[in-house]
């Protein structure tokens, strides 16, 4: 089959399921794994050229919603009357669905079922892991810093958290993304500051830049100098590289209750196996 992926995430679920020599076309920001580095470029997910993409004979097209604006890909994918199909995952059983649901379309339905079943042991082990962790710290996650932007109680990010051992600061409220201000934050003191700016390199996000905010040095965060910065695509893109994510972090805020972080390749590695 010949597949087009509009969007990283679907890039990354490809990966997990050894389909990458299916694909001949990715968004811009597709970046991961280094194998899909020749793959002919569509544009920016928000602003695909559908030219381009109709000019491959796709046999299929994966595209999202997982963005605001990415619904323009699909109406003009409806009026060009291309093959397609949504992926919209909000949480970890998303994924794991996205993941089946392509098998499916993929016909690697069998690979596709034994992916999921690695991918769920690896939560298993870490929810276990953290029913013993008695003292669960607050992460304060911050997607963009001006206006503010963080997780709320949907995004996967609550249960990374929770699986990590700690509370998502923002988890009460209900919907997947919140936005806030550096005041809100401030009172609420979180214990620890993940800074995991969307689209952002690591290498560009200065963690000094939280000194520099009203009152935020008499936060807890601040004053124990729990502040990381977080690589964006471990942690913002709905793909299993989350758990990867969550084995980092983890074993940075609770080195004494789970294993050592053994690279950010092991777990491909491990289901590349099956």
């Amino acid at each position: 089959m010949k597949v087009v992926s509009l969007c990283p995430s679907n890039t990354e679920l490809l990966a997990y399921l050894g389909c990458l020599d299916y694909l001949v076309g990715i968004d811009d920001y597709s970046d991961w794994p280094k194998e899909v580095q020749h793959l002919p470029r569509l544009g920016p997910d928000l602003n695909i050229n559908m030219d381009a993409v109709e000019e491959l004979k796709p046999d299929l097209i994966i595209a999202s919603l997982s963005v605001p604006g990415m619904e323009r890909n699909i109406e003009e994918l409806e009026k060009r009357k291309l093959p397609y199909i949504v992926l919209n995952p909000n949480s970890l059983d998303e994924i794991a669905d996205s993941l089946l649901l392509l098998g499916e379309a993929l016909h690697v339905k069998n690979r596709a079922e034994k992916v999921v079943e690695r991918y769920n042991q690896t939560i298993h082990t870490y929810r276990q892991l953290s029913y013993a962790v008695k003292t669960k710290p607050t992460l304060y996650w911050e997607w963009w810093p001006k206006p503010v932007f963080t997780p709320g109680g949907a995004n996967w990010l609550t249960e990374i958290s929770e699986l990590a051992g700690c509370v998502n600061l923002f988890q009460d409220h209900s919907k997947a993304s919140v936005q806030s201000d550096w005041e809100e934050v401030r009172k609420r003191n979180p214990d620890h500051i993940c800074l995991a700016w969307v689209g952002v390199q690591t290498k560009k996000v200065n963690a000094n830049i939280v000194y520099k905010r009203p009152q935020w040095e008499s936060m807890h965060a601040v004053k124990t100098q729990s502040i990381h910065v977080l690589e964006e695509w471990l942690y913002c893109r709905p793909s299993p590289r989350l758990l990867t994510g969550l084995q980092k972090l983890a074993a940075l805020i609770h080195p004494n209750s789970f294993p050592n972080f053994e690279g950010e390749d092991v777990l491909l590695e491990q289901i590349k196996r099956f």
